[in-house]
């Protein structure tokens, strides 16, 4: 079964992401109290989601011990292959979005966890970028259907 098994916000670009149990949504704008929170927001920065698969993937190609939230998705999953859903529509608890691209790993990420391979090594691995389409709360042990 699909779950959500963390969440995280951050209210000002740069913060860290602060682990929380829920999020309200809105159609269109984001996440309330994101940092990428607007009312006429883009479809690929309202709501990013990652595999804990990756994250461990990671973490052990590595020999490191980075926390998920660290990886600043909004929605860290479990048992999902998120690259399958681009383009589709699916369902989190009662909330529904669109994944429409890939979230790629950037050069930002990489100095802020001051892992120089971090680009390479994420590369397809490096989650969702999705729209909005209902209003709602997501909640960490949601099913993704």
């Amino acid at each position: 079964m699909s779950t959500i098994i963390k969440i995280g916000i951050a209210e000002q670009k740069g913060n860290e992401l602060k682990n929380v149990n829920s999020i309200l949504v809105k159609k269109g704008q984001g996440i309330v109290g994101d940092r990428h929170f607007k009312f006429d927001n883009d479809i690929r920065e309202q709501i990013t989601l990652i595999e804990h698969e990756n994250i461990i993937f990671f973490n052990e190609l590595n020999k490191t011990k980075i926390q998920p939230l660290n990886f600043r998705r909004n929605i860290v999953t479990q048992n999902i292959k998120l690259n399958n859903l681009v383009g589709k529509e699916f369902s989190v608890g009662d909330v529904k979005l669109k994944a429409h691209d890939l979230c790629r790993p950037c050069k930002y990420l990489q100095d802020k966890l001051n892992q120089y391979n971090l680009v390479k090594e994420l590369i397809h691995k490096g989650g969702l970028r999705c729209e909005i389409l209902t209003n709602g709360k997501i909640n960490v042990g949601d099913i993704i259907k």
